[in-house]
């Protein structure tokens, strides 16, 4: 079986995103590139992104998916997008649907046992015309017999077009960041559950490679599950990289595992003279043009993971529900939900801004609307953009035709407006309940505070500020994992883990990380890392200052539109410092060593060397260093390794998170390489600090 991930030919290679949506419309398009030609035909949305379109009429089809691949679509297209192909239902595959037996039907689903069986029933049923199967991963020989067998036992063979893998099994929340597919048993993928039983655990990577209770099978089998939806994301994005990794964890066993999953693709592809997962380098990419590919374990900074963040998307991620690019905000008679995807125009512009910016962009692109609807109402004659359906045609013709064309922007900008103004107005009311931006100020120059400054804000917030215990638990975390060794006494932790628990923290969290690093003593980055050599905010001088004015701006639209007097007062202003986290620190000395440290290029010089396209032994009987071969250790072949690449993905096994992601995408932006990010979750700090506690309390 091949993948038909489509690759768009274009002067800058797609993202990872794009790659992913451009693969997805293919096989919408019952695996024919959407025009027939190879070639992607765009349509500008309102949002001002692409989305692929086939050329001609569609052919009318029925989707049906499971609850898997159910996620992997969510972030990519909307319910327009599918009808643009020609999608006209999707449906689960595990409920009850009416035969359909002149309509053909895609199946995009899991490679499971449950789903086979199901396939088989339908096929038996004569639901449709004819089925196209695409499973989000390969599918495995035993499961293509199982399905083989019920076909020639029912006589269905010839309802089965096409059967394929796709090698989907991820997903992109954004252009450069990606996820993988939780296992089956953690997804309800057949019948739901019982509504009164409680519902199980997210999954978590983290947890099975950390607990003392997980057998040798279940890391065995999660080792397998990651390296095969790496794979997804490699064959994807079309290119053979070249992969580093730490020696002695879970990274170097799953970057084995992947290399040679890439080899046996290459090899496989070769042998058969099939088309290649990999066609993209058909081209003959030179080495120093390949991608990097990074694989880290999660332990190498948890700091990151609990962290309070001052840009848009952090504060999204810490302060409210969000989940597949959908935000709930609580509001006071009920909860609502907002989409937000590359497709919104404010949120890929400011997810990566500070919150005082956005504020200001906000203000600034109200008053934008304002601007252009009071231009049509003035040309039309109409007292409101909304009465555009009464204008005089006789008289106003000429103007007709601008206003008709720009109502739907007009509409779509102004909807897109008032769900970021509820969203900012959700987020400052946190800030100021929580005191996030003393939080984060405080944890941005962790390295100055002593155990006296954490306990007496612990002990007395300022006045109407509440911190929750979860906020307060990570702040001595935070504050213990950026200390030395062995700088606090046992006196300072009972009396930290004393007001923790006075404070209502349940402090198992605590009691693991302090376990794992005496028995680990994780490498902890402090305030030398920082470009500058310094790690403390920048605090905006004057109320005057160019970010005040931003708050100053959305403040005044709050009064002015919600009523939220004094709100806005008293909240700092200020940027983040300039400092490069760890994981961006390893992917610079990996990526850039010229502009690296000593300290990093030390640290990466003894990772794994892995070319998947290279011979097991290169050097075999020639007597040097094993450069470029599957092992690459350090030594005399280490600075030979040191390569620029100006394009890597850095993925993370245990778990990703926002804050870790906006500080590799400004490194990204500052010095002009494309880095995707990713890992096996994309973790908030509160469900990371969830992941700690359970481990905490089975220790």
């Amino acid at each position: 079986m091949a993948s038909t991930s489509l690759k768009q030919a274009t002067a800058s290679p797609p993202t990872l995103q794009q790659a992913q949506m451009n693969a997805l419309l293919t096989l919408l398009n019952l695996n024919e590139p959407p025009d027939g030609a190879g070639n992607i035909l765009s349509k500008p949305s309102l949002a001002g992104s692409k989305v692929s379109v086939p050329q001609g009429p569609p052919v009318w089809k029925i989707l049906v998916l499971d609850q898997y691949t159910k996620d992997v679509l969510a972030t990519i297209l909307r319910v327009q997008d599918l009808r643009d192909v020609g999608v006209t239902l999707h449906v689960q595959l595990h409920s009850a649907r009416p035969p359909l037996p002149d309509v053909p039907a895609i199946y995009f689903v899991t490679p499971s046992l449950a789903n086979i069986k199901r396939i088989a029933q339908d096929l038996e049923k004569s639901l449709y015309e004819s089925f196209h199967l695409n499973f989000v991963e390969p599918l495995p020989r035993a499961l293509l017999e199982e399905l083989a067998a019920a076909v020639a036992r029912d006589g269905s063979g010839e309802l089965v077009n096409q059967v394929l893998d796709q090698y989907l099994s991820f997903i992109t929340p954004s252009p450069s960041l990606f996820s993988l597919l939780p296992p089956p048993a953690a997804s309800t993928l057949a019948v739901p559950s019982d509504p009164t039983a409680q519902s199980p655990l997210p999954h978590s990577t983290y947890t099975v490679l950390n607990s003392p209770s997980s057998s040798e099978q279940q890391i065995e089998a999660e080792i397998e599950r990651i390296a095969t939806g790496l794979f997804s994301v490699v064959a994807t994005m079309g290119h053979v990289p070249i992969i580093r990794c730490p020696r002695g964890n879970a990274a170097e066993m799953i970057a084995k595992k992947l290399e040679q999953k890439v080899r046996d693709a290459i090899l496989s592809a070769s042998r058969s003279h099939a088309p290649s997962i990999f066609a993209s380098d058909a081209t003959g990419l030179s080495t120093l043009q390949r991608p990097l590919l990074l694989i880290l374990d999660r332990n190498v900074d948890l700091v990151s993971m609990l962290s309070h963040g001052w840009t848009y998307q952090t504060l999204v991620s810490d302060c409210l529900e969000m989940k597949l690019n959908r935000v709930v905000v609580n509001e006071p008679q009920k909860k609502r939900s907002y989409d937000l995807d590359s497709k919104d125009f404010f949120w890929a512009k400011n997810a990566a801004n500070p919150f005082p910016q956005v504020a200001e962009d906000i203000d600034a692109e109200l008053n934008r609307y304002k601007s252009d609807a009071a231009e049509i109402t003035r040309s039309t004659g109409v007292s409101d953009v909304n009465d555009i359906a009464q204008v005089d045609l006789t008289a106003n013709a000429s103007h007709l035709k601008t206003a008709i064309t720009a109502l739907p922007e007009l509409t779509a900008r102004k909807a897109t407006l008032d769900t970021h103004m509820n969203i900012a107005t959700a987020l400052l009311e946190e800030i100021k309940k929580r005191g996030l931006d003393e939080l984060f100020s405080m944890e941005e120059s962790i390295s100055k505070q002593t155990v006296q400054t954490i306990l007496e804000t612990l002990r007395n917030p300022k006045p109407d500020v509440y911190p929750t215990a979860t906020d307060k638990l990570r702040l001595v975390l935070i504050f213990y994992l950026s200390s030395p060794d062995n700088a606090l006494s046992k006196d300072d932790i009972a009396e930290l883990t004393k007001e923790l628990t006075a404070c209502g923290c349940d402090v198992s969290a605590f009691d693991y990380v302090r376990r794992t690093r005496e028995i680990s003593r994780m490498t902890v980055l402090t305030s030398s890392s920082a470009v500058g050599g310094s790690s403390t905010p920048v605090i905006g001088g004057t109320p005057g200052g160019e970010l005040f004015k931003g708050f100053s701006a959305l403040g005044n639209r709050l009064m002015k539109d919600r009523g939220l007097d004094n709100l806005i007062s008293g909240v700092k202003n200020f940027l983040p410092a300039n400092k490069l986290l760890p994981v961006t620190r390893l992917t610079e000395a990996l990526m850039d060593s010229s502009a690296a440290s000593n300290a990093s290029l030390q640290e990466t010089d003894e990772y794994l060397f892995l070319d998947p396209r290279a011979p097991r032994n290169p050097n075999a009987g020639l007597g040097i260093s094993s450069v470029g071969g599957a092992q690459g250790g350090a030594g005399t072949g280490a600075r030979t390794k040191r390569m620029a690449f100006a394009e890597g993905t850095v993925f993370v096994v245990g778990g990703a998170g926002y804050v870790e992601y906006g500080n590799l995408e400004e490194w990204a932006q500052r010095t002009g390489k494309r880095v995707t990010y990713g890992g096996t979750e994309i973790l908030d700090p509160g469900g990371f600090l969830d992941v700690l506690q359970r481990l905490g309390k089975e220790a």
